[in-house]
């Protein structure tokens, strides 16, 4: 399967956290989208790898997106090496996005920074004929995606660009949301985390509108880029 966009994360939550009005939007549009999740997020403070892998589903199902894999790497102790690139770079000969989503390029979390540079990494090698790879026994063509975007995490990076998903910001909030035992929950008797307040769950909204504003409209996504955009008109800008 084909597909235009394919986002990655570190753990399952945040593409949902970064980019899931962006996802939202590009489906809506008849774009076809795919998450690769790198690890389980075991080492979570609240829940568990099996809780996370049935959030996870039921999200992938609000969001629209065609196919959710996980490669089960080591949450936390993931390297950026040959052996992890090789099992990124079957997803994206697999996949062959034109676009690929990752992680913030650098953030609170190491796995997020260690997952935004092992997925660009990938990128650029995936596109290399001499790197053989393969899936059950048969052997994938080279692909390299034209594009490869982050997202915004725990950071306040300045964005390159924002995108207005304006209408598509409640059923973002509903995707975080079934990750039921990550986030804010006054009846929980877990440990708190910095994830788990009522002020981070808010802060979701609020973050969105501020973007939003920067550009005219009501929410918005910011993403930070690799190399230089290019527009074919002045009038693509809104």
């Amino acid at each position: 399967m084909k597909l235009d966009i394919l986002a990655f994360g570190a753990h399952p939550d945040d593409v949902e956290l970064g980019c899931a009005g962006t996802i939202l939007k590009e489906v809506s549009l008849g774009k076809k989208v795919g998450i690769v999740d790198l690890t389980r997020g075991e080492l979570g403070t609240r829940g568990t790898a099996e809780t996370r892998d049935a959030e996870a589903k039921d999200a992938a199902k609000i969001l629209g997106v065609l196919v959710r894999e996980n490669l089960e790497m080591r949450d936390g102790f993931f390297v950026n090496d040959e052996k992890h690139q090789l099992e990124v770079i079957k997803m994206i000969r697999k996949y062959k996005p034109e676009i690929v989503l990752c992680n913030a390029i650098d953030d609170r979390h190491i796995d997020h920074g260690k997952g935004s540079k092992l997925v660009s990494d990938a990128c650029f090698l995936s596109g290399l004929m001499k790197i053989e790879t393969s899936i059950d026994g048969e052997n994938q063509e080279a692909w390299r995606p034209k594009v490869v975007y982050h997202y915004i995490q725990w950071k306040n990076i300045q964005p390159d660009f924002v995108v207005d998903i304006t209408g598509f910001e409640k059923k973002k909030v509903e995707a975080i949301a079934a990750y039921k035992t990550q986030f804010y929950d006054p009846n929980s008797k877990e440990p708190a985390t910095p994830i788990t307040s009522k002020n981070f769950f808010e802060s979701l909204n609020y973050r969105a509108q501020d973007l939003g504003r920067l550009v005219g409209k009501d929410f918005a996504e910011g993403f930070t880029v690799e190399r230089c955009l290019a527009i074919n008109s002045l009038e693509n800008l809104i």
